[in-house]
C-alpha cells in the first residue's frame, strides 16, 4: 500500500506548484483576463484590410529643440516614442488595461506577480536590421533606469534581478513592496538598440534621428519647425495581430506652429489632415468655411469611455504664499466655473470635480464604502468630512459674475490664515505683504481663461500676474517647478497605477522632471497609491483610487477646472476611420486615406 500512496502524494505535490506557476500566455491584464483569445488576428477596433499609402500632416503648438523623448534635457519633437520606438508588449485601448506581444510573442508572471519573463519574438529587429536580442532588453533596462526620465528611474528600480534564462527569454524580478502593475510596466518599456547607444552621451539632447524597431524611421527634421515619419516598407512587425490594420500611412509629418489660430488657418487651408478641438467658441462659430459647408471637411463628436483627466490651475505648495491650505481652498472658492462656462466656452463644459471624472472611479457623490473607510482610517486628519460621506461640491453661482457666495467663504478662509483687506488690497496682517503672485501662461487661450480668474481675485484684493512666455521657457520653468501657478492637464486611464506615483508621490516633489507639479507631500496619498498598486481585484482597485481621489481633493492642491463630454475631432474627408471606436477613444492610427483622392489634404498643398 505504500507504493500508491507515495504515488498520490507525489501527485498532488506536483499539482500544486503548477498552479501557482506562470505560463507563457499571449497577454496580460492588470486585472481579470485578457479580452482577446490567444491566436487573435486583430484588435476589433482596426481594420485589417485597410488601405496603405498617402501622406498625412498634424499639427502642433510650440517647438522642439531634441529628438530623446525619454530624457529630462530638452523639448523632444512629438511621437518618436510612438512610432520609432517599441516596447515587448502592445497596448489594447478597447480595455482598461491590458497588453499584447509585440517585440516579446509570449509572457509569464506568477499570481504573485513577484517576476515577469519574455520570450522575444524569433523575427524581431531594428530598423537597421539588427536582431533584437536578450542583451537589448537588459541594456535598455539599466540605461532607462541609470539614465532615463525620472518616472523611469523610479519604476524600473523596482527590479532587483535582470537574468537571461533562455536564448530568447528575460526575467525581471522585483523588490517584494507587493506592486502588481510591474509586469505591465516591464511590458511597456521600450527597447534600444545597444549596439548604437552610448551610456555617457545619452541624457544629452540630440537631433541626430535614432533608431528603433518600429513601424517608421525619422525621413526629414527641421528643428522646432517639423518632423517627418516615413513607413518602414520591410517592417518586422507588420504581420502581428497587435498591428493589424495600424499604421497605414505611408508618411506623417508633424507641423509646429506658434498659435493656436495658426494651426486653425492651416487646417481649414488643408495644409493639416486633423484637428483635435478643445475650444468651444471655435468649435461652435469657427467651423464655417467653404470646405466643410461642401463637406470635404467633417465634424465629429466622438464617443470616450475613460475618465476626463484633471485639468486645473496648480499651485505650487513650495512656495510660502500656497503652504497654508486654507490659502489653497479660498481660491478654489473664487473660481466662478458657471460665469466662465457661459462667457468663455457657451456651456459646453462640465466641472471637474473628481481626479477621475466621467468614470466610475471617481469619489465624487459617493459616500466612502468600508474598504476605502478601513484604506482612510490611519490618514482620517488629511480628509475632509464631506469628501468622505460624499457631500462635497463646490460653490455654484448664479452665472452672472457676482459669485456672492463663493467670494464670502473665500474671505472668511482668508481672514483665518491671516490675511486682511486694507485700503483695496488683501495684506498679510503679520507682515503687511500684500497677497500678490504670478500666473505662467504657455498660450493665448490659457491667457484669456487667466485674465477672467485675474479679474475675480481683484475683486478680493488678490493682484494675480499673468506672464506668457514660449514654450521652451514653459517647459524649463514647468520641470524645474519655477512658478507660482500654472495651467496643467494630467491625462487618466481607466487602470491608474505606477503613474500616480510620478504625480503625486512625496519622493518625486522635490526631484526635477516629475509630474508633482503641486509638490504634493502626503503621507495619505503615498499610501493611496500603494494599496491601488496592491489591488489584486477589481473591487479592491476601485476602493484604492477612490480613497486616493478623496485625500487628493481633500488638499486642495489644485483648483479643478473642466472637461467636454465627448472627444470633438475634425478632419478633411479623404481620411477614412474604422466604424469602431475604442473605449480609450478614437485612434488615428487606425484611420486610413481614401486612395482615390486625387490630393488628400495635409499632403502639402493647401486646399481653399
Amino acid at each position: 500500500m505504500k507504493a500508491p500512496i507515495s504515488l498520490l502524494v507525489m501527485s498532488l505535490l506536483l499539482l500544486l506548484p503548477v498552479s501557482a506557476r506562470a505560463e507563457p500566455a499571449s497577454g496580460l491584464a492588470m486585472h481579470g483576463e485578457p479580452q482577446e483569445a490567444k491566436g487573435f488576428t486583430h484588435f476589433p477596433y482596426a481594420n485589417p484590410d485597410a488601405p496603405k499609402g498617402g501622406r498625412v500632416t498634424f499639427s502642433i503648438q510650440g517647438s522642439f529643440d531634441s529628438l530623446n523623448p525619454l530624457i529630462v534635457k530638452g523639448a523632444p519633437a512629438d511621437a518618436i516614442r510612438d512610432y520609432v520606438y517599441e516596447s515587448l508588449l502592445a497596448r489594447a485601448n478597447d480595455e482598461p488595461f491590458t497588453l499584447y506581444g509585440l517585440i516579446a510573442e509570449s509572457v509569464e508572471t506568477p499570481a504573485d506577480r513577484s517576476f515577469v519573463e519574455f520570450t522575444l519574438h524569433p523575427e524581431a529587429k531594428f530598423s537597421d536590421g539588427t536582431p533584437i536580442t536578450v542583451e537589448d532588453v537588459i541594456f535598455s533596462h539599466a540605461l532607462l533606469r541609470d539614465h532615463g526620465r525620472p518616472n523611469h528611474r523610479s519604476y524600473y528600480k523596482k527590479v532587483t534581478k535582470v537574468e537571461q534564462t533562455g536564448e530568447r527569454k528575460v526575467r525581471f524580478t522585483f523588490d517584494g513592496s507587493g506592486d502588481r502593475e510591474m509586469p505591465l510596466i516591464m511590458g511597456l518599456m521600450p527597447v534600444l538598440p545597444r549596439h548604437l547607444i552610448d551610456p555617457d552621451q545619452f541624457e544629452k539632447t540630440s537631433l541626430v534621428p535614432p533608431i528603433g524597431s518600429g513601424p517608421y524611421s525619422i525621413a526629414k527634421v527641421d528643428p522646432g519647425k517639423s518632423i517627418s515619419f516615413q513607413r518602414d516598407p520591410n517592417y518586422w512587425g507588420r504581420d502581428l495581430p497587435v498591428n493589424r490594420g495600424l499604421y497605414n500611412f505611408d508618411e506623417i509629418r508633424f507641423d509646429y506652429y506658434r498659435d493656436a489660430g495658426s494651426m486653425f488657418e492651416a487646417f481649414k487651408s488643408g495644409l493639416v489632415t486633423l484637428r483635435n478641438e478643445d475650444d468651444p467658441t471655435r468649435w461652435t462659430e469657427g467651423y464655417d468655411f467653404p470646405a466643410l459647408r461642401d463637406g470635404r471637411v467633417l465634424k465629429e463628436e466622438l464617443p470616450v469611455e475613460t475618465p476626463a483627466g484633471m485639468s486645473a490651475l496648480v499651485f505650487n505648495t513650495r512656495r510660502p504664499i500656497f503652504a497654508d491650505p486654507r490659502v489653497r481652498e479660498a481660491l478654489i472658492k473664487l473660481f466662478d466655473f458657471e460665469w466662465v462656462n457661459r462667457t468663455l466656452y457657451h456651456g459646453q463644459f462640465a466641472r471637474s470635480e473628481s481626479y477621475f471624472a466621467r468614470s466610475g472611479l471617481s469619489s465624487h457623490g459617493r459616500p466612502a464604502d468600508a474598504r476605502e473607510r478601513n484604506l482612510l482610517a490611519p490618514y482620517a486628519d488629511e480628509v475632509k468630512p464631506e469628501i468622505m460621506n460624499g457631500s462635497f461640491a463646490f460653490p455654484v453661482s448664479d452665472g452672472t459674475g457676482e459669485n456672492r457666495e463663493g467670494r464670502r467663504e473665500a474671505l472668511a478662509l482668508l481672514e483665518a490664515a491671516g490675511y486682511q483687506l486694507k485700503d483695496g488690497k488683501l495684506v498679510k496682517v503679520a507682515t503687511g505683504e500684500p497677497f500678490e503672485f504670478e500666473i505662467l501662461a504657455a498660450t493665448r487661450a490659457q491667457e484669456r481663461l487667466l485674465l477672467t480668474y485675474a479679474a475675480a481675485l481683484k475683486q478680493v484684493g488678490i493682484a494675480a500676474r499673468i506672464r506668457q512666455v514660449d514654450s521652451a521657457q514653459y517647459q524649463r520653468r514647468k520641470q524645474t517647478y519655477d512658478f507660482d501657478m500654472i495651467q496643467y492637464f494630467w491625462p487618466v486611464s481607466l487602470s491608474p497605477g505606477n503613474e500616480q506615483s510620478f504625480r503625486w508621490g512625496s519622493e518625486v516633489a522635490v526631484t526635477d522632471g516629475s509630474f508633482n507639479y503641486p509638490g504634493v507631500k502626503s503621507q495619505g496619498v503615498d499610501a493611496m497609491i500603494e494599496a491601488v498598486l496592491k489591488a489584486d481585484d477589481d473591487d479592491n482597485f476601485v476602493s484604492a483610487v477612490r480613497a486616493l481621489d478623496r485625500v487628493l481633493l481633500s488638499g486642495d492642491y489644485v483648483i479643478p477646472l473642466f472637461h467636454l463630454p465627448r472627444q470633438w475631432v475634425a478632419h478633411w474627408a479623404d481620411l477614412k476611420r474604422p466604424s469602431t471606436t475604442p473605449l480609450y477613444g478614437y485612434q488615428i492610427d487606425t484611420w486610413w486615406l481614401d486612395p482615390s483622392a486625387a490630393q488628400p489634404a495635409g499632403a502639402g498643398t493647401g486646399k481653399p
